[in-house]
């Protein structure tokens, strides 16, 4: 059930999130040239009205629109926006416009689905521009006729319902379900996906929303993180509080704060009680935003805050940290964890890892395949939202792996929910983990609870370079595996003159016994043979396995053996050095070139092929 709140608040925040700067600006435009603003200008004050009416609302179901049809998709969600907000103009049209994206979308998904394949030669361009159309238009119809009446009498329950809280003091009681929401990392979903349409209603009529107050502020977080620096038993813990709380009050990413929730979920009370102080003060004082702020930073407030705002933001955020330290105090000072929940996570982690025998080179992944870590080029660190914390963590990993010497390992951030396929080692929260493996199901995954000081960055250089010195690898067939990619015994020289397929077998068992191919990946060079010649002139050949074997490669290997009187390697070719690779990854292109260039000549191979072992070895080691 929590899998999929998270899903569809994610996708509710995800049609809003890419298009908060446009919100950023209304609101900007709002502050500085209303009447009441900081630069009163009637001509641009001017702009206020149609970007709410029209351009965001047109955003947001272009965005949703293409969420779940593609570009064409966020065309039609556009186009039935336009009737969803010719239907009810009276109102801005935020929420109708989350729903006429999607709708359009799936409408268009659903066509062309149906259509696949049977559109004659020549018809498809008529064919997509006029389905667009006309099914644009019928939605836009609907859009007008239903889905902006119908939105508008929802908006005037909403307004009436808020109204009705707002008399009655009772709005800073909904931060009893939103702070338990918020670690549960719904906190994008309820601010961008509820309080922002709302919100931006509330602007037009009041010129600013106490809605962009409630989740945003950063004060019942900085509360409990106060009492952890000032408090806490665990070094560790205590040591990265400080941090953590600057991260959090000026750079307002309020994940930081959650994995110091849930090792002690009696902090909640301490985080609603700030929450709930400071929206009761925000109540009494009729503090609001003109826009949201995005993220939750306290300066990002005070930029969004009305004209002569600033002083009650402050007091807003002080009053929330103040409550929420005084209740999370004695909930830190009694508790009894020797340890912090990142140490108890790495060790469990360590004895996992070991009883399944997953050190070394190769590590598993979510669908049963592995990862070779020495190939390793790419990382996905994966949030709520792609922007925030995992921009944060994939930051303080990238600079640890830059500092080992793996600064070619690139750390990119995306949403839990659009990992790009192909991704084969993501990072990401506990909590996230299952909506992570639905987007990339053949990755390996790692999960950490703390963005800044996670003890699994360390696990994850280290075990990077560990595999990169080819410590403790062992293929399936059990043959330990001790050196680098050339060994002397690997070399054999001067031998008898063999058939082409014997050469090939003779050569890969040498791969085979000293750990770094299976057998089955000398089937492979065999099969290679059959649709491409690998003697590539100069006498020289280099057998490898078919693609559909890479599997069977467990360690990046050469072997060498020389022929003087020539193999008969088919076409014509005789061949007198023969160099067996396999290369897992992309390595295999560094070993071509290297190959390519040693034996460019047919006089190198000869004088190759009258080297000692040494020579040889130092040659191409």
């Amino acid at each position: 059930m929590k899998e999929k709140v998270q899903a569809f608040g994610r996708f509710l925040s995800g049609m809003v999130m890419p298009n908060i700067g446009a919100f950023i600006a209304w609101g900007l435009i709002t502050a500085l040239f209303i009447a009441t603003g900081w630069l009163p200008n009637e001509q641009l004050s001017s702009m206020v009205s149609p970007m709410l009416s029209y351009a965001l609302p047109i955003l947001i179901a272009y965005t949703g629109g293409k969420m779940v049809g593609g570009a064409r998709g966020a065309v039609m969600g556009a186009i039935a926006c336009v009737g969803v907000i010719c239907g009810a103009p009276d109102y801005p049209m935020l929420m109708g416009a989350m729903l006429a994206g999607p709708l359009g979308g799936l409408v268009i998904k659903k066509f062309d689905k149906a259509v696949e394949g049977k559109i004659p030669s020549g018809f498809e361009m008529l064919v997509n521009n006029f389905s667009v159309g006309i099914l644009g238009m019928i939605l836009a119809i609907i859009g007008f006729y239903l889905i902006g009446p119908f939105m508008a009498a929802v908006l005037v329950v909403l307004s009436g319902g808020v109204d009705i809280m707002v008399k009655a003091g009772l709005l800073p009681l909904v931060s009893i379900f939103v702070e338990p929401a918020k670690v549960l990392f719904l906190n994008n979903a309820i601010n961008h996906g509820i309080f922002t349409p709302l919100g931006a209603q509330q602007v037009e009529t009041l010129g600013k929303s106490i809605f962009y107050m409630i989740e945003t502020n950063p004060g019942a977080g900085a509360g409990v993180l106060l009492a952890y620096w000032m408090f806490a038993k665990d070094k560790a813990t205590k040591d990265s509080a400080p941090g953590a709380l600057i991260v959090h009050v000026l750079g307002g990413i309020h994940e930081i704060y959650f994995p110091y929730v849930l090792m002690n979920p009696l902090l909640l009370l301490a985080t609603i009680g700030g929450s709930v102080a400071a929206m009761f003060f925000n109540t009494i004082f009729n503090v609001g935003l003109v826009s949201p702020a995005s993220p939750g930073s306290i300066l990002a407030m005070l930029a969004a805050a009305p004209r002569g705002g600033q002083i009650l933001v402050i007091v807003s955020f002080l009053i929330g940290a103040a409550v929420s330290f005084v209740i999370a105090t004695p909930i830190v000072k009694m508790s009894n964890t020797s340890a912090s929940l990142e140490e108890a996570q790495s060790q469990m982690k360590d004895m996992k890892a070991a009883s399944k025998g997953q050190s070394g080179a190769y590590v598993s992944t979510e669908d049963g395949g592995e990862v070779d870590l020495r190939v390793l080029d790419k990382i996905a660190f994966a949030c709520d939202a792609g922007m925030g914390s995992s921009a944060m963590g994939a930051a303080v990993l990238q600079r640890k792996l830059e500092a080992a010497g793996l600064g070619n390992i690139k750390v990119d951030h995306y949403p839990v929910s659009e990992i790009p396929a192909g991704i084969k080692f993501v990072v990401c929260h506990n909590d996230l983990v299952a909506r992570a493996k639905k987007s990339a199901p053949g990755a390996r995954f790692v999960t950490i609870t703390n963005f800044m000081n996670a003890p699994q960055y360390d696990d994850i250089v280290k075990d990077i370079l560990n595999a990169k010195s080819n410590k403790n690898v062992a293929n399936e067939g059990g043959h330990d595996f001790h050196g680098g990619v050339l060994l002397k015994k690997n070399i054999i020289l001067n031998n008898k003159t063999v058939s082409k397929n014997e050469a090939i077998r003779n050569i890969g068992k040498l791969l085979v016994d000293s750990g770094y191919i299976t057998e089955k990946y000398v089937d492979g060079m065999i099969k290679k043979e059959e649709v491409f010649n690998t003697a590539i002139g100069n006498s020289l050949a280099i057998p490898h396995g078919i693609e559909s074997v890479i599997g069977e490669i467990k360690n990046s290997g050469l072997a060498i053996m020389t022929y003087p009187d020539g193999v008969d390697w088919g076409d014509g070719e005789i061949v007198k050095l023969v160099i067996a690779v396999a290369s897992a990854g992309d390595d295999h292109v560094d070993t071509l070139a290297k190959i390519a260039t040693t034996c460019e000549t047919e006089e190198a191979v000869e004088k190759i092929i009258r080297m000692s072992v040494d020579e040889i070895y130092n040659l191409f080691k």
